[in-house]
């Protein structure tokens, strides 16, 4: 049987929230609760859940209350309709009547990189389309408007019921959702998404409309709307041109949309109500405190060790690889900016004010449950049913992260050798019976490409050593299939004898094992090889036992989900789930760093950074910004921040006012907005936007692109 590669059963475990994680130890510790701060006094707050609000069920009391606006059925529809999904990873909006997409410049990065002709770099130099003609079509990108909402939860949860056991009711669900998609999907014409909303209190089917004729208009140099590179990263005040412009055709011609954002240049005032209008990818704001407490306690360590290893490998080989030390560099910022987001992470839930708040809402939820009799013979004790699972899951995810390989931080040596056992067992088949990619001219190809090019031996030699390190934090020297690895030596020492005993580091030596055979493969003594083969069966044993736990705290989430709804209703919003949610807010900065970050910043503040940094990357600019023309207004908005709820997904998101007017592009949250994956709290969680006016003024100003500033303002082509 054809082995299904390791790192497929790591991507499985990490989507889920538990990952496959470790009791690592950290360097930080738990921070002290301030002092005069008794944690029995700590309330909930009443948005500790949230304000990512869904289209179906706008709290338009709330709003009336809070902003003296009780937004219309019109006001709402117009929102959706403008607003926009920008393929699979962003948000974005329809801005003109003629079909003008605005978006975020990392969310378009890629596609200008699709368009780039021979001799361009866009992506350093930017792009404009002076005439329609110019524009130039992405292929394989599109966009979806949100045109259909129905609520199904009922055939959704019948279904469901008429199941028993755990794992036939997961996939009952499974295939009731697919029936109502492929049904409606018929129907509608539209492309069908079936959403599950409170962990299963609700299910919503969502009909979007695509358009997969898109073509980028506008792209500003990358350093522009990445300024500060990772370093700025999460903070704030900031100073990005992140937007990016396209246009959507059909029939070949401009899109003609009667649902488009106006534009309002001036932007919105400091303390002023603003909507953001998006996509939020996703939360775990409803789990319960044994499920964060997990993600405390295993999941974010093992993510942190991950990214400390990292930034360890690629710092020494910056040392030792001068001359590599551009493209090195690189990959220690992306290794290192993610560190800083686990940290964030990490650290709130380490926050004991935050989890007390989480535990008082859980407590109050819990008393609410029980107080019905009928709730609680239902739901009553789901709470200590997933601290069980939950305690379980740690001693099996524990063992299982000795086993799985990580195509990320492995060293490529396991993968390889995982490969070779893959190809050992498609050349046990008749070739009629093998995968494709193991067949003919196929099968040369992917023996010829076991080791990549660009190989580098003394990167993965510090991976190996830095996942030595992490093995043995996990499970001691003594393990018996770790000792057989390792036998028991330093990690240094290990690393070098393991590849002493190592054919992988032979491409001839490899060639040649794979032309003796299946058995010679099987039986060969190489130290990684050998690894696999003998963890594979406890891994795969371990893996079996953490789906079953899986399966079962599913059913109970969406139990949960039941009772979440059966009291709170809509009053606090779902988790995110990558469907279009309204986040309400206002402009206002925050303390921070014992000063005040202000509400807004402005283009003065971009050259002040420039300077600051003697003109050095990541706060370099391009030519033509060096010498802006006289009329360019330094004093302009560049970048405002908000108290919105957004979190990843949400990039592109329009942010407008109670008129419905774009006063705003959000494209990043502050540092304290991190822990918003668990909670959400608007004292110093911060959305971070582009001001209308520094786009406009930066188009006519600097860009030259005087008809898309002017389309963007009038609302269509001259």
């Amino acid at each position: 049987m054809a082995r299904v590669k390791y790192f497929l059963f790591f991507l499985i475990v990490s989507v889920y929230l538990t990952g496959c994680s470790t009791t690592l130890q950290i360097e930080e510790k738990l921070p002290y609760v301030p002092e005069g701060v008794k944690l029995d006094t700590v309330k909930a707050g009443r948005f500790d859940t949230g304000k990512m609000w869904t289209f179906e069920y706008p709290p338009i009391d709330y709003f009336k209350e809070e902003y003296n606006f009780a937004p219309s059925k019109d006001w709402l529809d117009h929102a959706r309709l403008s607003a926009l999904r920008f393929s699979t990873y962003c948000s974005a909006s329809f801005i003109s009547a003629d079909g003008l997409v605005m978006t975020n410049d990392h969310c378009g990065r890629e596609s200008a990189t699709d368009v780039t002709g021979k001799g361009e770099e866009i992506n350093d130099d930017g792009f404009y389309a002076p005439t329609l003609k110019d524009e130039r079509k992405v292929d394989g990108l599109f966009v979806d408007q949100l045109v259909l909402i129905k609520d199904v939860t009922d055939e959704v949860r019948n279904e469901i019921d008429k199941a028993s056991s755990y794992e036939n009711k997961n996939r009952r669900e499974d295939d009731v959702i697919k029936e109502i998609k492929e049904r409606e999907e018929k129907n509608t014409g539209y492309i069908v998404e079936i959403t599950s909303l409170y962990n299963g209190g609700k299910y919503s089917l969502y009909g979007y409309k695509r358009y997969d004729d898109v073509r980028l208009v506008f792209i500003p140099e990358s350093q522009l709307g990445y300024f500060g590179g990772d370093y700025d990263n999460f903070t704030y005040p900031r100073f990005n041109l992140d937007c990016s412009f396209f246009r959507v055709y059909e029939n070949d011609k401009p899109l003609e949309t009667k649902n488009y954002l106006k534009w309002n240049n001036e932007g919105a005032k400091d303390g002023e109500a603003v909507f953001a209008v998006g996509n939020p990818g996703s939360s775990n704001r409803l789990n319960t405190i044994a499920q964060l407490e997990y993600a405390r306690d295993y999941q974010y360590p093992q993510m942190v060790e991950f990214y400390s290893n990292m930034v360890q490998v690629f710092t020494h080989l910056i040392e030792i690889k001068p001359e590599k030390k551009d493209e090195l560099t690189d990959e220690l910022l992306k290794y290192s900016n993610s560190l800083k987001a686990v940290k964030g992470y990490l650290k709130g839930l380490q926050d004991p004010i935050l989890m007390q708040k989480k535990r008082v809402f859980e407590n109050t939820f819990r008393a609410a449950v029980n107080k019905d009799e009928k709730l609680k013979k239902i739901y009553g004790n789901i709470w200590d049913e997933i601290a069980s699972i939950r305690k379980k899951m740690s001693g099996v995810s524990k063992e299982l992260d000795i086993y799985l390989l990580n195509p990320l931080s492995s060293s490529e040596y396991f993968l390889i050798a995982q490969e070779i056992l893959n190809i050992a067992d498609q050349l046990n088949l008749p070739e009629t019976e093998r995968s494709e990619d193991y067949k003919g001219e196929m099968l040369d190809s992917t023996i010829l490409n076991l080791v990549p090019p660009d190989f580098d031996k003394e990167k993965n030699r510090g991976q190996l050593i830095e996942q030595i390190r992490n093995i043995y934090s996990i499970s001691g020297r003594n393990n018996e299939y770790v000792k057989y690895l390792t036998d028991g030596k330093d990690p240094e020492q290990a690393a070098d004898y393991i590849l002493s005993r190592s054919i992988l580091t032979d491409e001839t030596k490899i060639k040649d094992l794979i032309k003796e055979g299946t058995d010679a493969v099987y039986n060969s003594d190489d130290p990684f090889i050998t690894y696999i083969l003998k963890t594979e069966k406890r891994q795969r044993a371990l893996q079996r036992e953490l789906n079953e736990m899986m399966s079962e705290e599913a059913i109970y989430n969406n139990q949960l989900g039941r009772a979440l709804y059966d009291i709170y209703g809509t009053s606090i919003p779902p988790d995110a789930t990558f469907t279009l949610r309204i986040s309400d807010g206002v402009v206002k900065g925050y303390h921070y760093n014992g000063t005040i970050a202000p509400a807004f910043t402005t283009f003065n503040g971009l050259y002040d950074r420039f300077y600051s940094f003697n003109e050095k990357s990541p706060w370099d600019l391009p030519d033509r910004w060096l010498n802006p023309p006289a009329d360019f207004d330094l004093s302009v908005p560049f970048d405002f921040c908000a108290t919105n709820d957004i979190i990843g997904g949400n990039s592109g998101s329009p942010v407008i006012n109670i008129k419905g007017e774009a006063v705003g592009l959000a494209f990043d949250g502050n540092m304290e907005s991190l822990p918003g994956d668990f909670i959400y709290n608007p004292e110093n969680n911060r959305m971070i936007c582009v001001h209308p006016k520094a786009i406009t003024e930066s188009l006519k100003k600097i860009y030259n692109a005087g008809r898309l500033a002017k389309e963007i303002i009038d609302g269509k082509i001259d």
